[in-house]
């Protein structure tokens, strides 16, 4: 049947399931946090100084038999924090809904909805790299390392290095480093391929199948890399996903609809929470990777 002028009515589509939809996929650092819900006006939570307990020596801990055993102790520092809320909302016309195909529809509302997984993401980027103000890492807590040279140099640089660099720095605090994860600007992670590709000579790497679901665009040194724009240029982020940051979630990304009656509907997206990193030595990362 052909369509017909004024069909489309936004009261016939799940304008909150629409929002979630593209939440799910979209969100990049979010997914690598522990996520957990909370409920009162602050969370109070603990981090971790050491990535475990470790002795200088087996004979440490070796005892006599009827002896006490040897006391090891888990450093924890306490803080409290505070959640903070997103939102935008957008306004159609009575006229433009009524004779909108439904893809507009959507589209206003994915768009609305990645205004706000955007500003959630880069807040939980800011959290994980201590970023300043302007959005500049400035790391006091977690482990930094400098790379070898730009990897947009004109020679010396070594990419391969860097990043088995950061791995051990990770295995060193006595986390799994074949989980980590990397993260690029996309401006950094060109010049990676092009530094694979044409100083190495080495094949086009192979592009994950999972980027839709989990953004990884590729795996290298059993690293998985993932490409942002909410990274800053000239730094790479690795981490351990689930252990080094927790996002708090006051409420999830939702949206509703306002109806004004004769003249439109407001559509508002929204979500809350607050990230914070238990982990810091689950973290390295990894500077002047841009001349």
């Amino acid at each position: 049947m052909a369509d017909k002028v004024e069909q489309a009515d936004i009261r016939g589509l799940d304008v909150d399931k629409i929002a979630k939809g593209f939440a799910d996929v979209e969100y990049v650092f979010k997914q690598d946090c522990q996520v957990a819900s909370m409920v009162g006006d602050s969370i109070r939570w603990y981090r971790k100084t050491a990535g475990g307990l470790s002795v200088t020596s087996p004979s440490d801990i070796e005892i006599a038999p009827l002896a006490t055993p040897t006391t090891l102790e888990v450093s924890w520092t306490r803080f409290t924090s505070y959640p903070k809320k997103y939102m935008v909302e957008g306004f159609i016309s009575q006229e433009d809904i009524k004779s909108a195909d439904v893809s507009v529809l959507t589209t206003s509302i994915g768009d609305l909805t990645r205004a706000v997984i955007s500003k959630v993401d880069t807040a939980i980027y800011d959290i994980m790299t201590e970023a300043t103000t302007s959005g500049t890492p400035n790391p006091t807590d977690t482990q930094t390392a400098a790379s070898t040279a730009a990897w947009d140099a004109a020679s010396g640089q070594d990419p391969i290095k860097d990043i088995l660099n950061a791995q051990r720095l990770i295995a060193a605090q006595n986390y799994n480093a074949s989980e980590a994860v990397l993260y690029l600007n996309p401006s950094d992670y060109q010049s990676l391929l092009v530094w694979l590709i044409t100083t190495k000579g080495s094949s086009i790497p192979g592009f994950s199948s999972e980027k839709v679901r989990s953004g990884v665009v590729l795996e290298l040194l059993g690293t998985r890399i993932k490409v942002s724009n909410n990274v800053t240029a000239d730094w790479g982020l690795m981490i351990i996903p689930q252990r080094a940051c927790t996002w708090r979630q006051f409420t999830p990304t939702s949206a509703v609809t306002i109806v004004e009656p004769m003249v439109g509907t407001k559509i508002r997206v929204s979500e809350a929470g607050i990230a914070y990193v238990t982990d810091p030595n689950a973290i390295v990362q990894i500077s002047n990777l841009a001349a």
